[in-house]
């Protein structure tokens, strides 16, 4: 698999977009993912990304959205949320990527008010609705799970149910490592999304919260999870995902931990050669 690194880690520390794709490719990455906003930037800005890319020879593999309203109760909230994905997805062709990394949002007032069964079925319908448009592109959407308690995919077993009752092809999921850890998954609970996954995030994180820190500076024991991914034959990318550096200004020597870290990593599980 390829080592990628989402671009969001030199965006939070203030660095413009260039400096970060030419210093991604310097440090050794074989790939980059896209964390940005068609609805935010202008045509210049969406051009350059693609373009520097390219003139570096970074494939760019994911766009990252978060869409929380896919599952809000208001039918106009959700329309615009669906309408915006779409958005993501013709970026996600336009930039020759492979997916589109969608974060689903959490049940609301605590699983009360409105029945939990009713938010789960519109992130159902929102997905199909979604899948059919991702199909005629050639694209993939890879679903993330999250660690919290009220994140309606907080778990692979729900992770796998959601899947199924999409069941659309281009509909799988994200593996993050630091999440699995944070909501208590054993390595060998990732066998179920065989066939199912389509993308990795790795961070590390103090196992209490969520963390995004360069893998070897918390408490993930990585390896059996990469022994579980290395098995399910993913033909995609490991993505370093580094969040809110504590000290941006020296955001390079974070990533570069990040980098060697994970490339080790990944060469002693055998996921890269």
């Amino acid at each position: 698999m390829q080592l990628g690194l989402i671009n969001s880690a030199w965006a939070q520390a203030g660095r413009e977009t260039t400096w970060g794709i030419q210093k991604t490719k310097e440090i050794g990455f074989d790939s980059i993912d896209i964390f940005t906003d068609p609805l935010d930037i202008d045509v210049r800005e969406r051009r350059l990304i693609k373009d520097e890319c390219d003139r570096v020879e970074l494939p760019i593999r994911s766009i990252c959205c978060v869409a929380a309203g896919l599952i809000d109760f208001n039918p106009s909230v959700q329309q615009f949320h669906i309408d915006r994905c779409k958005s993501f997805l013709d970026l996600v062709y336009e930039y020759e990527a492979d997916n589109l990394l969608l974060v689903l949002g959490e049940y609301i007032w605590n699983q009360e008010v409105i029945p939990p069964e009713e938010q789960w079925q519109l992130g159902i319908e929102s997905c199909m609705e979604l899948a059919s448009y991702a199909e005629d592109l050639g694209v993939k959407i890879a679903l993330e799970l999250e660690p919290f308690p009220l994140s309606m995919l907080n778990s692979i077993d729900k992770m796998v149910e959601f899947i199924d009752e999409v069941n659309h092809k281009v509909v799988g999921a994200n593996i993050d490592i630091s999440h699995l850890h944070l909501a208590g998954v054993a390595a060998d609970e990732i066998s179920k999304l065989q066939g199912k996954t389509h993308h990795v995030h790795i961070s590390d994180c103090d196992g209490k919260k969520h963390g995004d820190l360069p893998p070897g500076q918390g408490v993930v024991d990585f390896l059996p999870y990469l022994k579980e991914i290395k098995n399910l034959k993913i033909d995609g990318a490991v993505s370093i995902e580094l969040e809110y550096s504590p000290e941006p200004d020296k955001i390079e020597e974070w990533v570069r931990e990040a980098y060697e870290s994970t490339d080790k990593l990944m060469r002693e599980s055998g996921l890269r050669d």
